[in-house]
């Protein structure tokens, strides 16, 4: 979703295994188009906010926070990087820049492992439920409401809510990912269901993350044209 391509990773690394030194990247492509870019990411239960770039799974699970693998925004691992302090913050922050109007053109939102909705995950807040699904559909449904009665959702918002791998067990393995899209300018407008036969995968939401925001070249396996856009979701 970062730059249509694994780089040829298959397992969860932290930054510099590897170090991505290429600009091909979604958010230097924003920035250098002037798009204002955020990456907000949740810090795990019993951990502190981070100050720091996150370089390890010191305060969050990192390999699902792409823009600080790659060196322009890292920095050479540099965690008083400028560019990651600057762009990369506590997810904390997040209603408070909506609520001020501060919010960023493009926002990554990354929940924490409580809250991702993956199996398996315990030490969480004893007071929110026991289990997972239920705990990660409550945070939704929070964060989602915050989301979608603000003015920028509704003068022209869209809130991709993508999983980032499909259940790995039993009959339902390596099946289809969940996916949502809520806006204004959806079919049936983030209010009533639909859905489609179309074939998507995550190279397909940046590709159509690349469309929106008018930025080049599409990367990785978004230039495939094999790879379908989101555009039959939109009216």
């Amino acid at each position: 979703m970062e730059a249509g391509t694994n780089f040829g990773v298959l397992q969860d690394t932290q930054p510099g295994q590897p170090q991505l030194d290429t600009h091909d990247h979604l958010v230097r492509l924003l920035q250098d188009a002037g798009i204002s870019w955020k990456a907000y990411a949740e810090s795990d239960y019993g951990s502190t906010d981070f100050t720091v770039c996150p370089l390890d799974f010191s305060y969050l699970d990192v390999n699902h926070l792409a823009p600080v693998y790659f060196n322009d925004v890292n920095d050479g691992l540099n965690p008083n990087s400028p560019e990651s302090l600057a762009h990369v913050v506590p997810f904390d922050r997040f209603a408070t820049d909506l609520a001020d109007h501060t919010i960023a053109q493009y926002n990554l939102i990354t929940p924490n492992l409580c809250h991702q909705g993956h199996e398996g995950i315990s030490s969480c807040d004893p007071k929110e439920p026991g289990n997972n699904t239920l705990r990660s559909d409550q945070w939704l449904q929070q964060h989602v409401h915050v989301i979608m009665e603000s003015d920028e959702y509704k003068k022209g918002g869209a809130l991709f809510i993508i999983w980032d791998e499909a259940e790995d067990t039993d009959q339902y393995s390596d099946g289809p990912v969940s996916f949502f899209l809520l806006s204004p300018f959806a079919k049936g407008k983030g209010k009533t269901l639909y859905t489609n036969q179309v074939h998507y995968d995550h190279r397909s939401t940046l590709k159509t993350i690349e469309e929106i925001f008018k930025v080049t070249p599409l990367l990785g396996g978004a230039a495939d044209p094999k790879t379908n856009d989101l555009r039959d979701l939109f009216r």
